[in-house]
């Protein structure tokens, strides 16, 4: 398969490769995503074999407005309400009761759907152009890094894919935060770009993340990236604190090891590094994590090390990326 691409300024004719039921991959304000008609099971199937993705792993499905809100989703609870108020549009990802015209292979075969609202023209515009909500995990190969920059999609999914609309490099670079409203109380099940101080502004009895947990009321997990390998570069991943000793460092890094470093403070020994990328604060070590690992890569690094960050805000969820990356 060829792979158009394709500007902001081509959007049309890129969702009329979605209404065809094939695979657009497009910027948000987070990652990018691969987007197919969540309405239609053969288009949505073409996400899991192009991403390798398994079958019980959902699917985040993105909306335009409220009017394809109310075609994905049943029964919104009032406390999504008003989550929806506050949030929408942007990085948080609502758990709702589904309506019987999604694809269960969105779902997972459970009933319900994840859903947002994206804090982005593009994104806004092509689901607009498109017709419909569109079932959109990241832009990559599944268990990779996810993609921050059309290049990055490139890499993965050249070929594999109908359309990329090519875009600025995402803001956020971490994924969305995926809330279970059905649970009571609401819980968070994935930590993103929205934090549990932001989220208990509106809902002070939100349960926050825990690391492994699944939701109250299914056995089976229903928000993505919660199983599986994820976000892991081919370099391995070492986390590191000032805590961190000079001999503990020793024995976590052959001699011969080509050795990467990104954080906000400057590391010990900074000749040891092939390469470092200090961050001016958790934000920007967030949004530049993921492009700095496939960097890596590209360069043949045996090992990254990334600094751990307070586990507090936006550091909620780098902390996450990080411990997935490096298990």
């Amino acid at each position: 398969m060829k792979t158009r691409y394709f500007s902001y300024l081509e959007l049309e004719s890129a969702g009329k490769l979605l209404q065809a039921a094939e695979l657009v991959a497009f910027p948000t304000e987070t990652v990018f995503g691969l987007g197919a008609n969540a309405l239609n099971a053969a288009a949505v199937k073409k996400i899991f074999v192009a991403k390798g993705r398994p079958s019980d792993n959902p699917l985040i499905v993105h909306v335009a407005d409220f009017e394809q809100l109310s075609m994905i989703a049943r029964d919104v609870p009032p406390v999504a309400n008003l989550l929806m108020q506050r949030f929408w549009p942007g990085p948080l990802t609502i758990v709702l009761p589904k309506q019987p015209e999604v694809s269960e292979h969105v779902c997972a075969g459970l009933d319900t759907v994840a859903v947002r609202i994206p804090n982005h023209s593009i994104a806004l515009e092509l689901i607009r152009h498109a017709g419909f909500p569109l079932a959109a995990p990241s832009a990559n190969r599944s268990g990779r890094p996810s993609a921050t920059t059309w290049q990055a999609v490139a890499e993965d999914l050249d070929g594999l894919i109908a359309g990329l609309v090519c875009g600025e490099p995402t803001q956020f670079g971490l994924e969305s935060t995926v809330v279970d409203a059905i649970a009571n109380p609401p819980r968070i099940l994935r930590p993103g770009g929205v934090s549990l101080e932001q989220l208990q502004e509106v809902c002070p009895e939100i349960e926050p993340y825990a690391p492994c947990a699944t939701s109250s009321h299914e056995n089976a997990v229903n928000s993505p990236g919660l199983k599986y390998r994820h976000y892991k570069p081919t370099a391995r991943v070492i986390v590191v604190s000032a805590a961190t000793t000079d001999s503990e460092f020793a024995l976590a890094i052959e001699a011969t090891s080509a050795v990467d470093y990104v954080g906000i403070s400057t590391p010990r020994n900074p000749a040891r590094y092939r390469s470092i990328l200090i961050c001016s604060n958790v934000s920007e070590y967030a949004a530049k994590l993921f492009d700095f690992f496939r960097k890596a890569d590209l360069s043949h690094v045996d090992v990254v090390c990334c600094e751990a960050v307070d586990d507090m805000g936006i550091g909620v969820a780098l902390l996450d990326r990080l411990r997935r990356a490096s298990q």
